[in-house]
């Protein structure tokens, strides 16, 4: 029986640690499962845009995973701390939201959610139901259990501060809200992102003082983008977001490198370490792995659309891609060149087809790049002024570009 549920155990742990950067503390987690009963696991999102796109769902996803063992997710939706700002990773004190801008928010976060969790295992929760009932001696109280110099070993407010940058006083009370989150919870594990790494120890040290057994901390790497490079998100245009069309998701997906694609099976699919391991054998024997990045972009618009829409999303995708057709619409980018011509890589840089000319240069590497259909072999390419072609980076970026 012992042998049976130290079994049990390592096969829960092995998906749990599945993807993620840190467990604090394994041999904790271990203790609390083997009490073989549900566990409360919590995550907090702050409604700071009204859509998710699949950097976010990093989290969800391995909120999914608990409960497919059996747990409780607890979807806290920071509608208290979302008008503070979180000042993680940030040189400069946020401008806060209005509640109005956190509510709207707040709506469509529990919409989307239940496109990944359970809903019948979810208990969505809303930090201002606790907090709004705090007064300000109890968050003096609050207050007083953290120290100024534990907050400066935040590494962002550590060099705001020596650089001299402001660091607003309601900042350090974001923290400690999260980590009071926790306490009113009572959360015995959370997940987070690993720039929130400080953050969720907060949250463990609080219960700590209020007398809870302390939460397990877990926390899961950033996504990076569709350029491979930065982390997922829209201001930096490399995002995929949830709500967009099938085909536009297809697209994106097909659009990211080999290498990248083998990050986006760890932390997006729901597919078995075995299957993936499988994929990576058929690519080493020679299949296309174009026909492995199928299965994951069908996976995921599967997920967020249905089955139907993902088997068209790829008929689409073949008759308009794999059969040499271009989009009946293509941007029309006119640049000027000094000197009677411009290098390939500055150039795609210029048209926006790629982010920066190294981009351009990886890419070509890739064999990603053609003109008129024909593959860039040259990354030192020069372009003549005089000329018109159509550009395409990838599977879906096109551009017709006039050079002058």
């Amino acid at each position: 029986m012992v042998d049976k549920i130290k079994a049990k155990i390592d096969e829960n742990l092995a998906i749990i640690k599945r993807g993620c950067d840190e467990l604090l503390l394994e041999a904790e987690l271990i203790e609390k499962l083997k009490k073989d009963k549900p566990l409360r696991i919590k995550a907090g999102f702050d409604p700071t845009a009204p859509d998710l796109h699949l950097g976010h769902t990093v989290l969800i996803n391995k909120l999914r995973q608990f409960q497919d063992l059996g747990h409780e997710v607890l979807f806290l939706i920071g509608d208290f701390t979302g008008m503070i700002g979180d000042p993680t990773g940030k040189s400069a004190t946020r401008p806060p939201l209005t509640r109005d801008d956190v509510i709207e928010n707040a709506r469509t976060y529990e919409q989307q959610i239940f496109k990944i969790l359970d809903p019948e295992k979810t208990l969505v929760m809303f930090n201002s139901s606790w907090m709004n009932e705090m007064d300000v001696s109890d968050l003096i109280q609050l207050a007083a259990k953290h120290t100024v110099a534990r907050m400066l070993e935040r590494d962002d407010f550590d060099k705001r501060y020596k650089s001299g940058q402001p660091i607003a006083i309601h900042e350090f009370l974001y923290p400690l809200i999260q980590g009071y989150d926790s306490v009113a919870m009572k959360a015995d594990v959370e997940l987070g992102g690993t720039d929130q790494k400080f953050n969720l120890l907060v949250g463990r040290e609080l219960q700590k003082h209020y007398g809870q057994e302390q939460q397990i901390v877990l926390t899961m790497p950033i996504l990076e983008g569709l350029d491979g490079v930065q982390k997922m998100s829209k201001s930096l245009n490399n995002y995929i977001g949830i709500h967009e069309s099938p085909d536009e998701m297809f697209g994106k997906i097909m659009s990211i490198s080999d290498d990248l694609m083998w990050r986006y099976f760890e932390l997006l699919s729901f597919k078995s370490e075995a299957e993936i391991k499988t994929f990576q054998t058929e690519i080493a024997d020679g299949k296309n792995p174009r026909d492995v990045k199928f299965a994951l972009a069908e996976e995921i618009i599967e997920r967020f659309h249905d089955q139907t829409a993902a088997t068209k999303a790829r008929e689409t995708f073949i008759a308009r891609f794999q059969k040499g057709a271009m989009p009946d619409e293509i941007e029309e980018v006119t640049l000027k060149a000094a000197d009677g011509q411009i290098a390939i890589a500055n150039l795609l840089k210029e048209a926006k087809l790629v982010n920066s000319t190294s981009d351009a240069m990886r890419m070509i590497k890739q064999g990603a790049v053609k003109i008129d259909g024909e593959k860039v072999e040259d990354s030192k390419l020069l372009i003549k002024t005089g000329t018109s072609h159509v550009y395409q980076v990838g599977k879906r970026r096109f551009a017709k570009v006039t050079v002058e």
